[in-house]
C-alpha cells in the first residue's frame, strides 16, 4: 500500500533506507583509487571541484557517520566512473549528471559537512591548481567567502 505524503521528498523519506557496507566498502576503494587522477585530468573543466573535494575530505573523515560516508561514497564512485549517464568527454555537458548526483548527495548528508571539509578542499584545489594560498597578512579573502 502507498504511502500517503506530501510529495517526493516527503515519500523519499518514507521509505527504509538499506546500506549495504559491502558496497560501500567497494565505492570507498574504487574512490580512493581513482579520485585524484580524476580531479587532476579535469582541474580546469569543472566548476564543482571544490565541492567533490569536500565530499571527499567528509566521506574519509573517521568521524562521519557511517550513512553520510555510503551517500557521499555513492556520488563520488558516479563523479570517478569513467562511463555514466552523460559521458564526461562530452564538452559542456558531460558533467552534469555528475554535479547534479554530488549536489544531491551533499544536500543529504549537509549537516556532517564540516567547514574543517570545505577548508581542506580550498587548500587542496589550490594546491593542485599550483596556486599560493591568499596572503592573509594582507588581509585577503578567496572569492565567495565573505
Amino acid at each position: 500500500m502507498p504511502i500517503a505524503t506530501d510529495g517526493p521528498a516527503e515519500a523519499a523519506a518514507a521509505l527504509p533506507t538499506v546500506i549495504d557496507p559491502v558496497r560501500v566498502e567497494r565505492n570507498e576503494r574504487y574512490v580512493r583509487r581513482r579520485f585524484w587522477n580524476t580531479l587532476r585530468a579535469n582541474l580546469h573543466r569543472i566548476p564543482f571541484l571544490e565541492q567533490a573535494l569536500a565530499a571527499f575530505f567528509c566521506a574519509t573523515d573517521p568521524q562521519t557517520p557511517f550513512k553520510a560516508k555510503a551517500i557521499l561514497m555513492a556520488a563520488l564512485a558516479y563523479f570517478v566512473l569513467p562511463a555514466d549517464s552523460i559521458p564526461d568527454w562530452l564538452i559542456a555537458v558531460g558533467f552534469v549528471d555528475d554535479a547534479a548526483v554530488l549536489a544531491t548527495a551533499v544536500h543529504a548528508v549537509r549537516s556532517n559537512l564540516k567547514p574543517e571539509h570545505e577548508d581542506r578542499a580550498r587548500a587542496a584545489l589550490r594546491k593542485e591548481q599550483g596556486m599560493k594560498p591568499p596572503d592573509e597578512a594582507s588581509g585577503m579573502k578567496p572569492a565567495g567567502n565573505g
